[in-house]
Parts: C-alpha cells; structure tokens; sequence
C-alpha cells in the first residue's frame, strides 16, 4: 500500500515521589511494577527467593531484586544460558552479554552476594535450583515478546507439576515502568491522546544491601565467547541447511548485493580487503575507561558504570573534551548520526535491551544534565542540546511501544491472535493462522500493517495452509525507532523473520512496497522462498539492465526532514480520499477501521522518520533484474490501479521476466483487501500449482 504515515514533539514529566506498592493484580503499574503475594513475616523462614536474570542485567533501578530483598532472607541470583535466549544474539551482543554478566557478578558480591550461572533449558534449570535452595518465589522480569513469554509460561507449568516440600513455588513477575500507568485496559492506543494524559515518569530505585549467599551452592563459571558459541551449536538442534540460513543473518543486503556483482577474482579481493580492515580494527588501542568492550567495537556495553560514564560523554557532546574515553565515544557518536538523533539508540540500543542500564535511569541523567547546564532550570520550548533530546525521545519512544505490545497482548474479540518479535532490539508484531500446511509470508505496502491482510490470512490458512503476516518497523504498532529506514533494511528484516520465526521456505506475497521488498528477498537469498507472489507491486522493468553500483551512505537531508513533516500534514487530512481512490470498485472497503487505524499511527513517535525514507529510497534495481534467476512469480495486477499504467507494466513484466504468471483483476491498488475472495482463490490456486511441482520442504526449525 502507498499510504504514508509521524508524531509531534515529545512531552515528558518528572516525578520524585517513589510509591512502593507491590500490586495483585495482573500488571497494574505501579512504581515498583512487582506483582507477588508473599505473606508478613515470610521473611523469617527458611525459604529463598531466586531472581532469575534475563534482560535485566543490573543492581540499581531493579525492582524484582529489591522485592526479594525485603522479603526473603535468602536471595539466589541466577543467569540461564538457555538457547531460546542466548541463540537469537549476534557475535558482538554474546560478548556485550559476557562482560555485563562479569559486572553484575562484581556487583552483586560487592552487595554480600553473587551470581549463579546456569547452562541448560529454564524448565529444567529453574526446578531444580528451587529444590536446591528450597525456594517459595522465582522473580523474573515481565516479557513482551511472544518466544519468552511462552517459555516463562513452560516455566510455571513445569513448576505446577512437580512435587515441592510445603507449597509450589511462585513465579513473581515484576517490571521498570517508565511511565506511571495504572491500567493498561485505561491506556489509549493514540500516543496524541496518551501525551495529553501527562503521564509522570516513575522515578529510579536504588540497589538493595542483600544477604549473604549460601555458602554451600556452587555459584558456576562464566563461559568464553567460543565456549558459549559452542553451546548454542549444539543446543539449537538443527540441521546443516538451518546452520546455512542463520549466516546469512551475518551479511548485509548491502553486502550480498555488491557480491553478487563481483567476478571472482573481485570477491577474493573484497574478502582480503575486509580481512585486513577487521585486523587493523581489533589491533587499535583502546583508551583505558572505553566502553566499546567488544573486538568489533560498535556498541556501547561493559558494566553500569562504563555505560553511565559513555552516557556522560554522549550528553556533552557539543562540549568537548581532553578524555580519552569521552573523546572514542565523540567519534563513534559523529559516525553513528546518520540521521538527526539516530546515534543514541545506534549506540546505547544493545546495553539498554540486556538490561544494563534502565531507561528511566537514562531519562534522569539527561533530566539531570539539563538542569546542571541550565542553573538547575528546564525550559518548556525543549531540551538545549540535542543529545539530551535523542536521549529522552529514545527511551520515551521505547517505553511508548512496550505498552502499546502489552496493551494489544490483551486485547480481546479480534480474529488475530497479535504476537510480538524482537528484531535488532526493536518490537515487531506479527500473527499467524493454521497449523499445517504450506507456509506463505504476507508483507502489507508503505503505511499499511498486517490488518491490511484481515481477509487473506484465515481464508488462506482455512484452505490447508500456515499463515504469517507481519507489520514492519516503522508501521502499525510495531516500533519506529530513529534510523536510516531502506529497502535493504526490510528485506533484512523478511530474511530475519523467516530464519528466526517461521523456520522454513516459505512463499513470499507482497503488496506496493512489499512487493518490491520480497523481490529484494528472493534475489538475494533464494533458499528462503518456495514462490514470490506480486500485488501491484512497486518497482520498475528496465530492459537490458546492467548492473550499476548501489549507493551506500543515504544519510537524510534537511529537504527530507522538512518534505515528511508537509507530506504528513497532507495525508492527516487526506487519508480517507486517498484510500478510496485506491479502492475504485469497491470503495465501501476503505472503512473506517482502516482510515482510523493509519490516523493512528501517523501520531505514533517516529512516523516522520519513516516518511524521510521515501526522500532518499533507491528502487533503481528493476523487477526484471531481481527475479530473473528466480522463476517462480505470480503477478496480481489491479488494472485500475491509479499509481501506475497496469496494462503497460504487465506487458513488460512478460516480456522481461521469465516463468511469470499474471492475473488481472478489476480493482486498485489494493486487490487483496477491494476483492479478497477473488485474490484469495487465486493465491490458492497458484499453491496448490507450485506444491504439486515440487517435493515439501521439510521444516528446519
């Protein structure tokens, strides 16, 4: 869908009043966001507490840690090397997990305590440490994505089912709440509405004096990085093709393009030279106090107190400085801005998904230097730096989307089941219908989400198949983070998805955008698409095209910048004509769900930064050109589609694409949602078409 959809200026508020209330009921929250039921003076038994780390690696600002505290004289601390977690890492975030697991253990043995370490599944391992230590309480941190949130549900079932002295222990989930809302039923799906409600910002806690540990457990040792590496091999239980598959997550669109232009001769020389290039960066010296811990040296990582002093230097960027390890991050901050505020998350992105600082204690330490720059005073016309700025809209953006995931985890009377994934840190919803069956990909166009497929996914599934559809970053209610938004961006995104979440080929339909991204897709990593099905999909048909090389740096422009805010103003006021052009034959399906649905979400914080994309997208690679080694292509064209000439583009798209099918149909740009039915038959057909020619791939999850 060509729709385009951004938010107004962050308003935030403080609060200094920490209300330390622990509530029973389900997710009310509260400062303290620790939902438990532990009896007065239980703290006098002989029970333990365990708290069980995962995404939260870190003494101060932790709410589930100082709850067991207060109310267990035994606290354990544990850390599960448990491949659901562990194997979704890159290289470089299994090193920042390491030497942030090597901090918290000083950390904690600096506050009478330690930290376990455990290699196994969670099930198993959390069992039997509650028999061990004759535990009444587990303290884990509350998750959003759907992967872990099923496994602390194994957790608790596996606990139900086996046999305790005195009662079955209690998973206690807690969580650091930026904002301070009380309900989630209460929560607007509107961030416009939500910033009207002035929401405080619940203020940090301070890390706990904890009792000494148990002298007779044997706390573990951490493992290296080849160590773990090797654990999650062997762990993850798949077969070489999967193995296959997951390195490709470690190569660029960008990359892989430019490979797949090389000679021979060019690609060994393009390996010699990233070799000596990847030499000389793991042989610079680093300053003494750097907080770039890894070999790559990307990321800001370490312990708190590394992370703390890179977030000092970060906030006075402007200002200078004669220390070495202020200076490294200057450099990596300057280099990382590909776009106005991108550097914070670029940099502090990976340290705040482990946990190691919280996103509150970011807010009040840019609060803080705000004042301190200022004479203690905060202007109402907004921050004075625009580091402090990148730093407060970050976590405030952030803090936004986890709500609205857990706003639509409980949702109810809808005919999708929404889930939730976590790509590059950031949250993706997506849904899935059927339970056997041919696996098929729906990716919506620009402005649209996976609700733009409400009447494909359970008809399709319902004819035998498995269904996923996905909203991607930057659209819907999945998360708008502030970075360089391409079309090798999302096609990445697809490759992920399918690697990670759906776990074999699978067949690849797109609409407008989406189109052009799943051609993307199945040019660059063919093994992951059975078929590629085009919905007046974008891209153009350029005869005789050589190729050319693809530009790399696409940092956005102050043209860009003013160009999406009048084009959001635009469409604000235009959705609903545009929509209805968009559906010619049918226009009483451009509803009011989907008009209110895209007015949402243009108030959603980041939308502006998706729309500078369309300033600087590049779609000079032709369709001709990335399907032509494919095959496999069913285009479905509505002919009265007021984007393009229909009759004209199909006619190229046979003469230039080899083994393409096509079927026109009397609609728009948006067939798939005008005439459903008919879209639906013809996508079943051409299943039933491609499965018959070809033998099933097996799953490789």
């Amino acid at each position: 869908m060509a729709l385009l959809v951004y938010p107004c200026v962050f308003t935030v508020f403080n609060s200094r009043n920490l209300i330390f209330s622990p509530p029973r009921t389900r997710l009310k929250f509260s400062a303290s966001a620790v939902k438990c039921s532990v009896k007065s003076g239980e703290a006098e038994n002989t029970s333990a507490a365990i708290v069980w780390y995962k995404h939260d690696l870190r003494v101060d600002d932790h709410s589930g840690l100082v709850a067991a505290a207060s109310q267990y004289r035994k606290v354990v601390p544990v850390y599960v090397f448990d491949h659901r977690i562990v194997s979704r890492f890159s290289d470089e975030m299994l090193e920042l997990l390491l030497f942030a697991l090597e901090d918290l253990r000083k950390l904690l043995k600096e506050k009478g305590s330690n930290l376990m370490i455990k290699f196994g599944s969670a099930e198993r391992v959390i069992g039997q440490l509650v028999k061990e230590v004759n535990a009444s309480s587990i303290f884990v941190e509350e998750e959003v994505e759907y992967e872990l949130c099923r496994m602390l549900d194994n957790v608790k079932e596996a606990l139900s089912t086996e046999s305790f002295e005195g009662r079955n222990p209690e998973i206690v989930k807690w969580s650091t709440p930026f904002y301070d809302v009380k309900s989630l039923e209460d929560l607007p799906s509107s961030y416009d509405d939500f910033k009207k409600l002035k929401f405080p910002i619940v203020s940090t806690i301070l890390a706990p004096t904890l009792p000494g540990p148990p002298v007779d457990l044997f706390w573990g040792a951490l493992p290296t990085l080849d160590d773990l590496k090797k654990f999650i091999d062997n762990s993850s239980n798949v077969g070489s093709s999967k193995k296959e598959w997951i390195s490709f997550k470690r190569f660029s669109a960008q990359s892989v393009l430019q490979g797949k232009k090389l000679d021979k001769l060019g690609k060994a020389k393009l390996k010699e030279r990233n070799q000596e290039s990847s030499s000389y960066k793991t042989t610079q010296r680093k300053p003494e106090k750097s907080a770039f811990v890894t070999r790559q040296g990307n990321l800001v990582g370490g312990g708190a107190s590394l992370v703390l002093n890179a977030l000092a230097a970060y906030l006075r960027y402007l200002e200078g400085t004669a220390r070495d390890e202020w200076q490294e991050v200057h450099d990596k901050q300057l280099e990382a801005e590909t776009r106005k505020g991108a550097s914070f998350h670029a940099l502090f992105g990976s340290a705040l998904l482990l946990g190691i600082i919280s996103t509150r204690r970011v807010y009040y330490e840019a609060i803080k230097y705000e004042k301190d720059r200022n004479g203690r005073f905060l202007s109402p016309f907004g921050y004075s730096t625009t580091t402090a700025a990148a730093a407060i809209d970050t976590v405030s953006s952030v803090e936004w989307y986890r709500l609205l995931t857990l706003k639509e985890q409980i949702r109810k009377g809808d005919c999708y089941s929404i889930r939730t994934w976590r790509w590059n840190g950031h949250l993706i919803q997506y849904t899935v219908a059927g339970h056997e069956g041919p696996p098929i990909l729906l990716v919506h166009g620009f402005g649209a989400f996976l609700e733009h497929y409400r009447d494909n996914v359970n008809p399709i599934a319902e004819a035998g198949n498995r269904v996923w559809a996905i909203t991607l970053l930057g659209f819907g209610k999945s998360e708008k983070p502030s970075i360089l938004y391409t079309e090798l961006l999302w096609a990445e995104l697809l490759r992920d998805f399918i690697i990670e979440v759906i776990g074999q080929p699978v067949h690849l339909v797109g609409n407008s955008i989406g189109g052009y991204f799943v051609a993307i897709l199945a040019r660059l990593w063919p093994a992951l698409a059975k078929s590629v099905v085009l919905i007046n999909s974008a891209g153009e048909i350029i005869p005789g095209y050589s190729a050319l090389p693809y530009p790399k740096d696409r940092r956005t422009s102050g043209a860009a910048w003013l160009g999406a805010r009048l084009l959001l103003f635009y469409l604000r006021f235009n959705i609903r004509k545009i929509l209805k052009s968009f559906y010619p034959t049918k226009t009483d399906r451009a509803d009011h769900k989907l008009v209110h649905e895209m007015l949402r979400a243009s108030y959603d914080p980041g939308v502006t930064v998706v729309l500078e994309s369309i300033f600087s997208f590049d779609l000079s690679l032709p369709l001709n050109y990335l399907l032509e080694e494919f095959g496999k292509i069913l285009v479905i064209q509505g002919i009265k589609d007021p984007l393009c000439d229909s009759k004209t583009k199909l006619a190229m798209l046979r003469e230039h694409c080899r083994g393409i099918v096509t079927k026109e149909i009397d609609a728009g740009h948006c067939p798939h949602d005008e005439k459903p039915n008919e879209v639906n038959s013809i996508i079943l057909e051409w299943l039933v078409s491609i499965e018959s020619e070809v033998s099933p791939v097996a799953s490789l999850q």
